[in-house]
């Protein structure tokens, strides 16, 4: 019997013989297996109740991605990594996606253009940052929901939903190959602190709500150099690039996403397929915890995460998005659908290749993975406390006293979650098992040049 075949009478009684209770998390949640199971072979039961709970959580393997041409592909891998993109010519796609921090940078907050450094290291002269952190590039194409407050959407009925309004036009849209992906990179160019600037360039010189015309200038720039000509027609058979739009770009760069940071052959993906010695014993402990609390309610499905936003009770700190009496915090969902109740409410992290993408959080507020775990015990609690101190110093001050208007709307599924240390432990050994190997060093997606001649971020 196949591992999708498990006939829903089973699954309960593998369920309720193992005494899992779906609904809850405390120190009387059955994760007390014991401790030499970790360092012996994988119990039979252990296993069949792993892949139980897997599919009573609809967490199965990850859809191939659709198929890339690789001349679309070496477009897009050209188009991420050139600053041409950029007002100022200062700044790629990756330099905040970067390929050394597995397509993060290792910073709570991004800092964007006009910055000298990369990484850690990078520091803006009048030290400004990006609102929020550098979400991972891994598996997009499963996503419908694009960016922190998901303001880039694929509904079910495959329309459109994004900041541009009626700039993204039909004839856009028809580029479009990868779903939601393919209109993901339109927006960053826009964007004045990540890439386009204040002043200084044509980009710069173009109101902000001529998006369309910012997007021409861009093709204006490609179209003065050869070989993207040759590029974009060679990815696009039978169209000439004068009929092109950055929709195309936008397109290709999805494409190339796709067919270099589709993750699916992680330990977790291997035992899906059938590999019952592919986890440990005790990332299986770690699976049976993880797949019996609350976690896999929102954390489920092929990505780890339900595409949908929740309010998990992060501290709010850095610029903002202009909300509040101050200007500096930061409203997330609500901002896109203008419903109180998703106040603060931001998208279900995806969790492949986790261990590699920190810092945690919308705004990177837990350094460590273990401690972001740990933060969905008494989540309200350690709000209360939050620990300033592991912020770089040029953020500790911006911390907002906000916790009371935070826990307002605080996702009811948090209320009463208390998760001893020992199983925070499970947790995070079973998240290191969703770690492709093959994730850990990403050069190969740096190209050796780019037609611009620009430098390239690594």
């Amino acid at each position: 019997m196949g591992i999708f075949e498990t006939r829903p009478l089973r699954v309960l009684s593998i369920l309720v013989a193992a005494g899992i209770l779906l609904s809850g998390c405390g120190s009387d949640t059955p994760s007390s297996t014991q401790p030499s199971l970790a360092r012996s072979a994988a119990a039979p039961p252990l296993v069949a109740l792993v892949r139980a709970l897997a599919v009573s959580r609809n967490i199965g393997p990850l859809p191939a991605p659709p198929p890339v041409r690789t001349a679309l592909a070496r477009l897009g891998q050209a188009l991420a990594f050139d600053k041409i993109l950029s007002g100022n010519r200062d700044i790629s796609c990756m330099t905040c996606h970067l390929s050394t921090f597995a397509t993060g940078d290792a910073r709570s907050l991004s800092i964007g253009q006009g910055a000298v450094g990369l990484g850690p290291n990078r520091v803006h002269p009048q030290g400004i940052f990006i609102p929020r952190n550098a979400p991972p590039l891994f598996n997009l194409h499963v996503l419908n929901h694009l960016f922190f407050d998901g303001r880039v959407e694929l509904d079910p009925q495959g329309a459109f939903h994004t900041p541009a309004g009626t700039n993204l036009t039909p004839e856009m849209t028809k580029v479009f190959e990868f779903g939601a992906l393919s209109a993901q990179p339109l927006f960053p160019v826009l964007s004045r602190d990540e890439m386009r600037a204040n002043t200084g360039n044509e980009l710069a010189a173009i109101d902000d709500a001529h998006m369309g015309a910012i997007w021409r200038a861009i093709m204006l720039r490609l179209g003065a150099i050869p070989q993207y000509r040759e590029m974009f027609e060679a990815a696009y058979p039978g169209t000439r690039f004068e009929t092109m739009t950055f929709a195309h770009g936008s397109n290709a760069i999805a494409g190339f996403f796709l067919s270099q940071l589709t993750s699916k052959d992680a330990p977790w993906d291997r035992f899906l397929a059938g590999n019952d010695e592919a986890l440990n014993g005790a990332q299986l402990i770690g699976a049976k915890d993880f797949l019996s609390l609350k976690c896999s309610i929102c954390h489920n499905g092929p990505t780890f995460s339900d595409d949908k936003f929740h309010n998990v009770a992060l501290a709010q700190f850095g610029p903002g998005k202009g909300n509040g009496p101050s200007g500096r915090d930061d409203f997330g969902r609500m901002n896109i659908s203008r419903q109180e109740t998703e106040r603060y409410a931001f998208r279900t992290t995806p969790l492949r290749n986790v261990e590699l993408t920190g810092p945690y959080g919308h705004d990177g507020a837990f350094i460590r993975l273990r401690d972001f775990i740990a933060h969905y015990s008494e989540s309200d609690l350690k709000l209360r406390s939050y620990d300033v101190s592991q912020l770089e110093p040029a953020l500790r001050p911006t911390l907002l006293a906000t916790v009371n208007d935070i826990l307002l709307t605080r996702d009811l599924l948090l209320q009463g979650v208390v998760i001893p240390d020992s199983i925070v432990d499970h947790l995070e050994t079973f998240m290191r098992a969703l770690t492709e190997e093959g994730f850990r060093h990403l050069d190969r997606i740096v190209p050796q040049r780019v037609p611009s001649g620009l430098p390239i971020d690594r």
